[in-house]
């Protein structure tokens, strides 16, 4: 096929097929993205969002496929292309590299212009040079880049950092919002931008979506971040299974989810329909058909015409029989795909009797420098939101309730609780243990029977016989929540238990949380789970004050 011509600002993808071993990721995927469109890629991980990302920056080739891009694509890296000598001014002035040369040739050809007589046959080339780069300076506001650097790493929460520092001093957070802050100096043609807000605080969130939707490319991106899709895109590609592949929906996060549940009802009628006419074919091509003269001798009347007449009855039965099966084929051949049952959080009954009461108590804790709180009580069926930018302390509270770290003060709790921690990072001891088995070796034999890993619906029945090493992110975080729910502890503690999970996901975990047995306290930074939370509220500051509410 011929593919079109497009202006350089477009980025376009052409069936796009891409596979790893015997998976094929991406099987036929085209987008389009337009200048002044925000493109966001949405759906369960491991659908290919970030292996899209890496085929239109060029970091990757599909099998099959093409792909349009501009010379200067942005990518946001996983990775920073420094090592951790490289101090934060190597980055920047990277960053600012082509702007400072873009400002050079403009000087020199403004010199060599002036040098130029106007008669000389060299200065016409000479003026439309220095046009072209006038005018690609202005649009990209070359002048203002050094400018344009101090407010984006101030807006990123990074202003206050000495441009002297390596990146091996700086956080992993810190260390993503620089990479973020360089891409966005560079004002690159296109943006490509793979979970853009991880490590990002609600100012610095909201600074970025002000940042995009200032962009005049092309943007697309993939995230899990609802309360981002929702403020950023202009459109959304849902690369979850459909009935005839990757869906693309115009508007933002909250008018997809009106579209993806409209949708998938559809998808799920018209499967249940062709069931019932591929069941009424086959009784009609196996028996109905034949029902149509039952097998009766003729009447007395009608032994003169009754050869007759048979012949046309089994002439009429066979037709019938030759148009069903015909039918059949056809749908047999073009049947729609059975919708795959969606991944469903189910919480479980807890493993021992209620508790009733507070089960932890904190009074003037203290851990230096990282966390101070009061007074906090726990009750046995609590539902807390900890909320706070980052260095807050939201994970040290979790890890002083979870009695894994040590703190000054009063610690109270309950003899006999049980606890359950879901951390932010989540790995695996045995990364070559199977996820079956380490669902098992996590719960022993009888309670992995009794609560079947599938059953839970966070993994799919095909992964489970996956080392946990071969795992997405998502993957093994959904796996650990598995584990814990599938012996609710009488405390739950989930540390940003929506990083990493698809928006669908998340939004059932909220559900299933808000109606769950037992005490649930979770940390997050999640705009959209925050802005929907029905429990109790403790905001913490890097000072150490808190501010709660009920």
């Amino acid at each position: 096929m011929q593919l079109p011509l497009l202006p350089l600002q477009f980025l376009l993808a052409h069936d796009l097929v891409r596979t790893f071993g015997a998976r094929r990721v991406l099987d036929g995927v085209s987008l389009t993205a337009s200048p002044g469109h925000r493109v966001g890629l949405i759906g369960e991980n491991g659908v290919g969002k970030s292996t899209l990302l890496r085929l239109l920056a060029g970091a990757d080739e599909p099998e099959s496929g093409s792909v349009t891009r501009p010379a200067d694509v942005g990518f946001l890296h996983q990775e920073m292309a420094f090592d951790t000598g490289s101090t934060i001014t190597d980055v920047l002035d990277d960053a600012l590299r082509e702007a400072r040369a873009e400002l050079a040739e403009l000087d020199r050809l403004s010199a060599l212009l002036a040098r130029t007589p106007q008669s000389s046959p060299d200065h016409t080339p000479l003026l439309a040079a220095y046009g072209e780069r006038l005018e690609r300076a202005e649009e990209r506001e070359t002048w203002d880049a050094d400018r344009r650097a101090a407010i984006l790493l101030t807006g990123l929460g990074l202003g206050a950092l000495e441009h002297g520092r390596t990146l091996g001093s700086l956080s992993g957070g810190q260390r993503g919002r620089l990479a973020l802050a360089a891409l966005l100096v560079r004002r690159p043609s296109a943006l490509l931008l793979d979970e853009p807000t991880n490590h990002l605080d609600d100012e610095a969130a909201a600074f970025v979506e002000r940042q995009l939707r200032g962009m005049t490319g092309p943007v697309v991106i993939a995230s899990h971040d609802r309360a981002f899709l929702d403020a950023v895109c202009t459109d959304l590609i849902d690369l979850d299974p459909a009935v005839d592949g990757p869906v693309r929906y115009g508007g933002d996060y909250t008018t997809y989810l009106t579209e993806k549940r409209a949708e998938r009802a559809r998808w799920e009628r018209r499967h249940a329909e062709e069931q019932q006419e591929l069941q009424a074919l086959r009784r009609s091509a196996d028996v109905t058909a034949r029902m149509v003269a039952p097998d009766r001798g003729p009447r007395d009347t009608e032994k003169m015409g009754y050869g007759l007449r048979a012949g046309r009855v089994q002439s009429q039965i066979a037709r019938r029989v030759r148009n069903a099966s015909r039918r059949l084929d056809e749908l047999e051949r073009n049947r729609i795909a059975e919708p795959p049952p969606p991944l469903r959080f189910r919480y479980t009954s807890p493993a021992g009797p209620a508790a009733e009461g507070t089960l932890v108590s904190l009074r003037a804790v203290r851990v230096p420098g990282r966390l101070s709180v009061d007074r906090l009580d726990v009750s046995a069926t609590e539902r807390l939101l900890v909320t706070g930018g980052n260095g807050s302390g939201k994970s040290t509270l979790l890890a002083v309730l979870a009695g894994t770290l040590a703190a000054g003060g009063e610690v109270g709790r309950r003899p006999g609780l049980t606890v359950g921690m879901l951390t932010q990072d989540t790995e695996f001891a045995r990364p070559d243990r199977s996820v079956r088995a380490t669902y098992e070796k996590a719960l022993g034999f009888e309670r992995a029977e009794a609560v079947p890993l599938a059953s839970l619906g966070l993994m799919h029945e095909a992964d489970l016989g996956k080392p946990v090493g071969q795992l997405s992110a998502g993957q093994r975080r959904r796996l650990a929540l598995a584990v814990l729910t599938a012996r609710p502890p009488q405390l739950l503690l989930l540390d940003e238990p929506t990083n990493h999970l698809s928006p669908r996901l998340c939004d059932e975990l909220e559900e299933a949380l808000g109606t769950g047995p037992g005490a649930v306290v979770l940390a997050s930074h999640d705009r959209w789970l925050r802005r929907r939370w029905q429990g109790g509220e403790l905001r913490l500051h890097p000072a150490g004050e808190e501010r709660g509410t009920g």
